[in-house]
């Protein structure tokens, strides 16, 4: 009976930690996330292509590329850019190539320079936050549009707000700050 129960015992471990080694879904999000998060930068990174028009998602290590382009060029290189990522398998290109009018271009590029400078204040802002000892960055988003920057979140203490509404107002570029902080207690 003794060696029955613990042969029991045995199959059931062997058999709950294969199914625990063959469904490693989650490692394959993660590493789809992280290869769709490399991907955003290496476009937002790259000065040839206007990567607010191309958006990225990423599946089992496919990456599918959609928005608008100018060029046949700029189509090829965002490809190219992508597949040069570790751990892309393929990339999907369904990017559109459009003629813009002039007056489209300068808007595109008003608006990609927004939404780059907006990128890039919120970037700094929740940077700050992470390494900040006295602000819990964890638990505050931060949004920015057009330069104003909008916190909502959890933090501590009234000090904790004032602190990351004067952090967010001192980033370069931020026009004002909306606080939509709330004070909790933390456990």
């Amino acid at each position: 009976m003794k060696k029955t129960l613990i042969a029991t015992v045995l199959v059931s471990s062997l058999t709950t930690a294969s199914a625990f080694a063959t469904d490693n879904s989650w490692e394959k999000e993660a590493s789809d996330a992280w290869i769709d998060g490399k991907a955003e930068a290496t476009l937002l990174f790259n000065g040839e292509l206007n990567n607010f028009d191309i958006n990225t998602d990423v599946k089992n290590g496919v990456v599918v590329l959609t928005g608008e382009v100018e060029h046949s060029v700029d189509k090829k290189l965002a490809e190219e850019l992508v597949l040069g990522i570790d751990g892309v398998k393929d990339v999907d290109n369904e990017l559109t190539i459009v003629d813009m009018s002039d007056e489209r271009k300068k808007e595109r590029d008003h608006d990609s320079d927004t939404d780059f400078t907006d990128a890039k204040i919120a970037t700094v802002i929740k940077s700050r936050y992470l390494f900040d000892t006295d602000v819990d960055g964890t638990d505050i988003d931060v949004d920015v549009e057009n330069r104003v920057v909008t916190l909502e979140g959890h933090v501590g203490s009234e000090a904790e707000r004032d602190l990351a509404v004067q952090i967010a107002k001192n980033a370069n570029d931020v026009k004002d700050v909306e606080d939509n902080l709330r004070i909790s207690k933390k456990s």
